[in-house]
């Protein structure tokens, strides 16, 4: 058989070659110019007594994996797509916002600060969970979890929320759903109302991830700090409801300060678009004050506990917001079923 021979110059045929003089360049394309994703980037695997991170910036969405390490700290600053963890024993282990799912399998001993869109666990023994979660979180043949609300801060945090498509307000950290429950046990339960996030989950020690200015202090956290699933101090609450507008965060945030800075306890939050048949029924006979101001986005609603939580709700949204359009539960006798209205509606629009 006769061999090609190479073409002039030691090019092989085929070899990309300069133009010609007179011919035209290939077209460069968007896609080509593409920095190509390296998994290992977004990968720590089977590290044991390390410290190690991703600092805000660095994740920026894509899927992140931890699996089989050991006595580690691992902080991911940043937020991403979806996160599993796989065959990690006793880390402590932080989650920026993640926009869909973060799954833990045949993990033990672990202490986690987490926020994401769903969260679920299979085969796991004894985890502790600070979360954030925007629907019910799910465990599944897993003894000894215990959770708490998710409490932290740094600057690019709120940001890192919004880019993962995640509300502050929307948290159902301790509505927990057992996949596997086994009769006359319970395979979860609370955190401690005085647990102190840093006992669980140091700040982080090496020089580069200190970089981050985090806080844990409950005053800073990013996302309010609720009651959710534990016993009510009181058979009085009150619903407070914010609409739409440039400001509707930040009222929120004012209200929740000035109530528990009086002593009240804020129970649960929720931010959810309204219809107008949906405002008949849980604002009654006040809903044509309200179903125009609808139009301009979802509500930021609220539920404060405590004895006379009505009636210092109203005085404090009197003395705060004048001018701002706000809900608020009009008395004690009809305050309890502005919350069940609510949330009961909430549930249903959100698929819980």
């Amino acid at each position: 058989m006769t061999r090609r021979k190479p073409a002039q110059g030691g090019q092989q045929q085929g070899a990309s070659q300069e133009p010609a003089a007179g011919e035209e360049k290939a077209p460069q394309y968007s896609w080509d110019q593409r920095a190509k994703v390296d998994p290992k980037d977004y990968t720590f695997s089977g590290l044991k007594d390390e410290t190690v991170g991703r600092l805000p910036g660095r994740v920026a969405g894509q899927q992140f994996v931890i699996q089989d390490c050991e006595n580690c700290s691992i902080y991911i600053f940043d937020h991403s797509a979806t996160v599993t963890i796989d065959d990690c024993v006793n880390c402590q282990i932080f989650l920026g916002p993640i926009k869909g799912s973060v799954f833990f399998r045949n993990c033990k001993d672990c202490k986690c600060i987490v926020a994401c869109q769903q969260f679920r666990t299979r085969d796991c023994r004894r985890l502790e969970v600070f979360l954030c979660c925007a629907t019910q979180p799910i465990i599944e043949s897993s003894t000894g979890m215990k959770f708490g609300c998710f409490q932290y801060y740094y600057p690019e945090l709120a940001l890192q929320f919004k880019d993962a498509g995640l509300s502050i307000f929307n948290n159902t950290w301790s509505n927990i759903h057992d996949f596997t429950p086994v009769s006359g046990e319970n395979n979860w339960g609370l955190l401690p109302e005085n647990a102190v996030v840093q006992d669980y989950v140091p700040l982080p020690t090496s020089e580069e991830l200190k970089a981050v200015r985090v806080s844990t202090d409950a005053m800073k956290s990013i996302i309010p700090i609720t009651r959710g699933q534990r016993q009510k101090n009181s058979d009085e609450s009150c619903l407070a409801v914010f609409f739409a507008g440039d400001y509707t965060t930040a009222n929120a945030r004012k209200l929740i300060d000035e109530m528990t800075g009086k002593g009240f306890q804020l129970v649960q939050t929720k931010e959810v678009s309204m219809k107008a048949e949906d405002a008949q029924r849980v604002f009654r006979q006040c809903a044509s004050e309200f179903i125009p101001l609808l139009e301009r986005g979802p509500v930021v609603a609220l539920e404060f506990n405590g004895d006379g939580a009505v009636e210092g709700c109203r005085n404090t949204v009197n003395d705060v917001f004048n001018g701002t359009k706000v809900f608020v539960s009009e008395s004690k006798a009809s305050a309890s079923q502005d919350v069940d209205n609510f949330y009961n509606f909430a549930d249903m629009q959100m698929g819980m």
